[in-house]
């Protein structure tokens, strides 16, 4: 709304009103024909529309409190909390933060700074695995949202993490959106009108990326979507695949996402834990979509650091771990292991026939394509073998994906999609199936019809089916060493208390490896039993959830998950699933051949939310298999290394590819073996070197460059001290536990003390309402009693103490709405808060009023584009006065809020207090010039608040004012006299 609208209202924003039997607050966007209005008290869900034209609308000013309403010694306090946490239009710089359900750290509020600097928000969030991408993608949206600078919001993600995305959305920052996937736009397009789009400029959508890249519905997604994209795992957006249906699809999402960014007024936010897979060509069509000068700009120059500084924003666990200092869930560190097993000698022969198999298929191929092709399957087959006996069986029996291939090269690249984990690879989704051996026979000139030929098809079939079915003799822990070794180590880590994530490369190996596990650790007679499931790439994402939600969530007779469970996953996980909460070890059943990916994995619990203090990582490998040993040596073992030493993780580097071939052809093609034991003994030594030089150098230049990135010139300590203040004057953490605590108790909740921190809490016999809001929060089948958390953030089903948690905010809502209702309406055991009280304590010498007052403001924000917008806010205070009212002297702010603590120490007659309290509030209008003038000054201190986080994101200031609007409210008055002191001693 411009200021230029504002004179044509007869209402100003913040002003009270009377419609509709009731009081209202008139926020913006009201006009002197329409306005729109919410009650006062009420939540945004209440705000209506009115027509003063149609409708009888008048000046109202805030009822004085009633003289009988008395309370006891906690009612001030109860009273002010539950104004507070009530607040979602706080007054403060950061308009969103009254209004979400998060307590962002200062770390995170960074990139937000960053988006702030912008006229139009372009923002590369490359942040570590764990640390809270979602969170800082969260709060610029609702920020921009707040302060009118977006009108809509989408999110493009994968449809597997949709559900999560419109979880995290509306749980943490209110925003309700629509899921567009297969499943839904059916009925999305049956309650559209005839005509018209499924999506608006002014709303809220979660999409499936692949879904909305088809050319069915991707020009009427374009035409009208909303002005804030935020584009998950965008990484997957711009892979390097050149063959196939994958390079299609991705060629697909990007197209669409360059016809997004080409309208220039989009703000448009890209979050993925991977932006540079090691090859340079992906990563500059990445960042080339936030701003075009960046595609070409060289980075080794100042100039070309500067530039991407604008716009990226990355920082790893080491660059963040000092803001976790206040007992914020996150875990303090990783303890990373490699667990050695020794193949059986039963498996130990198949693999030596397997590599045999390999070397004289590959070295007898006719021509380069049939050597490629043959490259592949026998490496697919080596893999398999190497990941379970029943990957090996069902790639035996699987037709091999390069026989499609016209090319070497294509062949190439569909063998490294297949069977390597490239590391710009689209996505670990549907990478989990086993890939197959088998080639089929030459056709055409190479398959000359002889009986030569046809003998050694014959004979080539015969080895394949009997190395299925030697593969099949080996299914079980006897014969499986890695099977036994995982069964011991998990039996192990369950003994710890630990909740383990079994990862593991292929479908096959994950079905297999839950099988044996629930029959190892679950025997007849087992003392604790432990609970086991599967989740593979074979479910689809919804299937996925409910999955694991049946392993960790309460039962249909609410009983609480068991605490000995084990997950079994392939990499369908690896990638944007939260899992802390549920788990706490990792284990690498099947090594990656990517070491990102290894990241990702352990990235699934050890992140912000994480309960336990140091969780595990363990990594499972054969000390005698040539192929462990490999991906150990290559990748594995130097991308630790590097990272230990240079604090910086950073991609596998383009040449690692080669490398792996070098070393894999001396394996197969010359039988070269490596001293696994030892590093840096084996085949094709130099090759390797070159990588880690290559790797290190890319180390070197990351660590020198990242001095250069945007987000160290931001001093979050500065913002942060600005949160804190918004903040305080929202509840501060101590004061949202001593009131949920207190109000719990007073409505029969019957809190008690865990040994961990926090409380629980009955909801059986709390007010109907309040009980039924309650379990809408927390879902039906929730814990019982209630579980409140001394922390930032909660398990499924319990509640954090925070005043953002929605059961905090439920229990704040309903002490204010029976405060301010009537006496009569409401039975007395459910009103702890009351207006009105008078204390007789020992912590004042003379008579003392305490009010507490509510101040409304008119905020004048500078847009983006060089309007002015007013928004709403407020803001509780409480100030107190000794003496009489005509003769007030006033106390520091100090002082005042000390006084909510004071104990009663004798008890108040109450026909004392009622005619006492009359008296004060008959005097109350000779106070109002005083707390007129307290309002104007808060403004001017909010005012400069707005500066100052503005100066600092080099934001507009033009335009800028704070505008009390109208009388504060008194909300409550609390009168505190002087006990009375008896003499002590013999004479008295």
């Amino acid at each position: 709304m411009t200021t230029a609208a504002q004179s044509t209202r007869q209402y100003a924003v913040g002003s009270l009103v009377h419609a509709r039997g009731r009081e209202w607050v008139v926020l913006p966007d009201s006009t002197a024909d329409l306005l729109v209005l919410r009650p006062l008290g009420g939540a945004d869900d209440d705000i209506a529309g009115v027509l003063p034209g149609l409708e009888t609308v008048v000046h109202a000013t805030f009822a004085p409190p009633a003289p009988s309403d008395l309370g006891d010694q906690q009612a001030a306090g109860l009273l002010r909390t539950a104004l507070r946490i009530g607040f979602r239009s706080g007054a403060g710089p950061f308009r969103s933060l009254a209004s979400i359900a998060v307590d962002p750290r200062p770390y995170q509020l960074v990139p937000l700074l960053m988006a702030l600097r912008q006229d139009t928000v372009r923002l590369l969030i490359a942040d570590d695995v764990g640390i809270g991408k979602t969170v800082e993608a969260g709060l610029i949206a609702a920020e921009l949202l707040a302060q009118g600078d977006a009108r809509g919001l989408v999110v493009l993600c994968s449809p597997a993490l949709a559900e999560q995305w419109r979880a995290e959305l509306y749980g943490k920052f209110g925003v309700d959106a629509r899921l567009v996937l297969p499943s839904t736009i059916g009925r999305l397009e049956r309650e559209t009108p005839y005509g018209q789009s499924v999506f608006r400029p002014d709303g809220a959508y979660v999409v499936s990326t692949d879904f909305i890249k088809s050319p069915r519905h991707r020009e009427d997604f374009l035409r009208n979507c909303p002005d804030l994209v935020i584009v998950d795992e965008a990484h997957s957006c711009v892979s390097d695949t050149t063959v196939g249906a994958s390079a299609r699809s991705s060629q697909q999402r990007y197209a669409l996402l360059r016809a997004l960014a080409d309208r220039a007024d989009r703000h448009l936010l890209l979050v993925t834990a991977t932006p540079h897979s090691g090859k340079e060509e992906p990563f500059r069509r990445l960042i080339g979509l936030l701003d075009d000068r960046l595609a070409a700009v060289p980075f080794d120059t100042d100039a070309g650091r500067r530039l991407l500084a604008e716009f990226f924003v990355q920082r790893r666990r080491a660059d963040i771990r000092e803001d976790f200092q206040d007992g914020a869930h996150f875990p303090s560190s990783r303890d990373t292991a490699e667990t050695a097993y020794t193949l059986h000698r039963d498996y130990k022969k198949l693999l030596d026939e397997v590599l045999s198999y390999a070397r004289e298929t590959v070295r007898a191929a006719d021509g380069a394509l049939q050597q490629r092709q043959r490259w592949w399957s026998t490496l697919a087959l080596l893999r398999t073998l190497s990941s379970s006996p029943a990957a090996a069986v069902q790639s035996l029996n699987t037709r091999a994906g390069v026989e499609e291939a016209d090319t070497p090269a294509e062949a190439d690249r569909t063998g490294e999609r297949t069977v390597s984990d490239p590391a710009d690879s689209e996505t670990p989704e549907s990478a989990d199936a086993v890939p197959g051996t088998r080639l089929p026979k030459a056709t055409g000139i190479e398959a000359a019809s002889t009986e030569v030929d046809a003998g050694a098809d014959d004979e080539e079939k015969a080895r394949l089916v009997a190395m299925a079915e030697s593969a099949k003799k080996l299914y079980g822990p006897t014969r499986d060493a890695k099977l036994k070794k995982l069964i011991t180590t998990v039996s192990d880590l369950l003994d710890e208390g630990y909740r383990p994530i079994v990862f593991c490369r292929y479908i096959a190996t994950a079905d297999y490896v839950a099988d044996h596990l629930k029959k190892a650790l679950n025997k007849k007679g087992a003392e604790h039993p432990v609970a086991i499931a599967s989740v593979t790439g074979e479910l689809s994402p919804d299937q996925r959830v409910t999955r694991i939600a049946e392993l960790t969530g309460t039962d249909e007779d609410g009983n609480p998950a068991p605490e000995r469970r084990v997950l079994v996953a392939t990499d369908c996980l690896s990638e944007g699933v939260n899992l802390q909460e549920s788990f706490d070890a990792v284990l690498h059943y099947d090594l990656a051949w990517n070491p990102t990916r290894h990241e990702q994995r352990e990235g699934r619990v050890d992140r912000f939310g994480q309960r336990t203090d140091v969780v595990k990582a363990l990594t499972l490998y054969g000390a005698d298999n040539p192929v462990d040993g490999i991906v150990l040596n290559v990748l594995l073992r130097k991308h630790e290394r590097i990272r230990r030493v240079t604090g910086i993780s950073v991609p596998v580097p383009q040449e690692s590819e080669s490398a792996m071939q070098a070393v894999f052809e001396g394996l197969i093609l010359r039988g070269e073996r490596s001293v696994y034991e030892q590093e840096g003994l084996f085949a094709q030594e130099e090759v390797a070197e070159q990588l880690e030089i290559a790797w290190q150098s890319s180390a070197d230049r990351e660590k020198r460059h990242r001095s250069r990135y945007a987000q160290l010139t931001i001093k979050k300590d500065e913002v942060a001290a600005e949160v804190d203040e918004v903040r305080a004057a929202l509840g501060t953490g101590e004061e949202v536990r001593d009131f949920t605590r207190r109000a719990l108790g007073a409505l029969r909740g019957m809190p008690a003390a865990t040994k961990q921190g926090g409380f629980t809490a009955h909801t059986d016999a709390l007010p109907q309402g309040l009980r039924d809001t309650v379990s809408h929060a927390l879902g039906p089948r929730h814990p019982r009693p209630v579980v409140f958390h001394d922390a930032p953030s909660a398990p499924r089903g319990e509640a954090a103490l925070t005043r953002t948690d929605p059961v905090v905010a439920a229990v704040a809502r309903f002490v204010l709405d029976a405060a301010l209702d009537d006496a009569g309406k409401v039975p007395e055991w459910q009103r702890p808060a009351r207006r009105c009280g008078v204390v007789r304590t020992k912590a004042v010498e003379r008579n003392t009023t305490l009010l507490l007052v509510r101040h409304r403001f008119q905020l004048n924000l500078p847009a983006r584009d060089g309007s002015v917008r007013e928004q709403l806010a407020e803001d509780a205070r409480v100030v107190a006065y000794r003496g009489r009212p005509d003769a007030p002297d006033w106390l520091p702010e100090d002082e005042a809020v000390a006084l909510l603590e004071a104990r009663a120490t004798q008890n108040t007659d109450p026909k004392f207090a009622t005619e006492h309290i009359a008296e004060i509030l008959a005097a109350l209008p000779a106070l109002m010039p005083e707390l007129r003038d307290q309002s104007a000054e808060l403004g001017r201190t909010l005012e400069a608040s707005h500066r100052r986080v503005r100066t600092a994101s080099r934001a507009r200031l033009a335009g800028l004012k704070v505008v009390p609007q109208g009388d504060p409210d008194i909300l409550g008055v609390y009168h505190y006299r002087p006990a009375p002191t008896f003499p002590q001693g013999v004479g008295a």
